[in-house]
């Protein structure tokens, strides 16, 4: 697997499991990065999670370990051994950064803490995501709380703000608990990266699952300071612009937005009521939040009449416009076939093709790619030795030490 793309030059230490720590590691591999993903014997736990292809008879791994570990190289390595810790630190010496999302302590227990690292390549970047965080970004008094996507969305405040109404608090659909930390500890590790090249001097990298989670959060973060009124759940409308949300189409579900301006004029002339855009009942933003309900239902009057299809022919290019799209319109969408968001790679124990999200962010000039499929179990574990610097009798003797163990 020849690297490719901006970050081809980096080797990154993939030492995580579940989600969060995968999807930033796999971010980094999407843009390039040589990432190593270093799993112990028994293997992450996302790979016994499905679902499976129906004529997978080898359950290697489901689709979400395919979904956040694609592009990586996987090799086995029990921390817990001395062996295991000896390979580990030799990986960390020709490393630019590691990765790990073990709960708090584990791995100082492990004798493999940042000092221990840094100790022995000051160079080395070392970024860890926790539900609550370690001690470097501040110590929290639920450091050593386990977490998940749930709880930190519960935690950070989004289950507040999300739902149909303020007694409904609900999770945002997706591991959005996971992929936000991710996202931002790929971030962080790429700015501590980027500020090594002119110190030559690694950092750790604290990412707090809750932290990440009410940094998406205005609402909780600043408007709470601003108005101190505390938010709640308002459904799909947004509460200070109308009409701002969903609405009943023929055969589905649409989202449309008027923003302030001369946009509700626009969408008057395009619902085939012109009148309506200096009424004095409407005209302005205030007098249309005012009236709410009675805005809702001229929109719907409009809407419930027509399919998905003829109202993005109306209102595509008009005033922001959607149809609310399932798995199966996504797969059929020409957008994302032009953007290549859908690439597809193949599944061991599987004859057929399967499709993954594609990389959002497109460099023009050293593209990131969809490489290669999530590795096998210790798939690569003796090349990366090999690379190493370890000898043929050593990789050997490795291998048996794994056998017996």
């Amino acid at each position: 697997m020849k690297p490719c793309g901006a970050l081809a030059d980096l080797r990154i230490l993939d030492v995580t499991q579940a989600f969060a720590g995968p999807f930033c590691t796999q971010l980094l591999a999407d843009q390039g990065a040589d990432v190593i993903k270093v799993e112990a014997p028994e293997g992450d736990v996302n790979r016994t999670l499905g679902p499976f292809p129906a004529d997978d008879k080898e359950h290697a791994y489901g689709a979400l370990f395919q979904h956040c570990n694609r592009n990586k190289r996987g090799i086995v390595v029990d921390l817990k051994s001395d062996t295991g810790r000896e390979v580990l630190f030799r990986l960390v010496e020709e490393a630019d950064a590691l990765v790990e999302n073990f709960r708090f302590g584990v791995m100082e227990r492990l004798g493999l803490g940042y000092e221990t690292l840094k100790a022995r390549n000051p160079r080395l970047v070392y970024t860890s995501i926790r539900g609550f965080g370690d001690r470097s970004g501040g110590l929290s008094p639920y450091a050593s709380f386990p977490a998940v996507d749930i709880i930190a969305q519960a935690f950070g405040g989004v289950m507040s703000v999300t739902g149909p109404d303020p007694d409904s608090p609900t999770k945002i659909g997706g591991g959005f608990g996971d992929t936000i930390p991710g996202l931002f500890a790929a971030f962080a590790t790429m700015s501590a990266l980027w500020e090594a090249r002119s110190s030559g001097e690694g950092q750790y990298v604290d990412v707090a699952m809750a932290d990440a989670m009410l940094a998406m959060c205005e609402g909780i973060s600043t408007f709470f300071s601003y108005s101190g009124q505390i938010p709640r759940p308002s459904g799909n409308r947004l509460p200070d612009i109308c009409p701002f949300g969903t609405v009943r189409a023929k055969d589905g579900w649409v989202a449309l937005a008027v923003p302030p301006g001369r946009q509700w004029a626009t969408f008057c002339e395009a619902i085939g009521r012109p009148e309506l855009g200096d009424h004095p009942r409407y005209a302005s933003l205030s007098q249309r939040v005012a009236r709410t309900e009675e805005v809702y239902t001229i929109v719907e009057d409009f809407t419930r009449g027509k399919t998905k299809a003829e109202l993005l022919g109306i209102f595509g290019g008009v005033i922001p416009f959607s149809p609310i799209n399932d798995a199966a319109d996504i797969h059929a969408e020409p957008h994302y076939a032009a953007r290549d968001m859908l690439p597809t790679l193949d599944h061991p124990g599987s004859s057929r093709r399967f499709t993954v999200a594609g990389i959002p962010g497109k460099l023009s000039r050293t593209p990131g790619s969809v490489r290669h499929r999530a590795p096998l179990l210790g798939e690569h574990t003796e090349e990366v030795l090999r690379e190493a610097g370890f000898s043929a009798e050593q990789i050997a003797e490795f291998k048996l030490q794994r056998a017996v163990a």
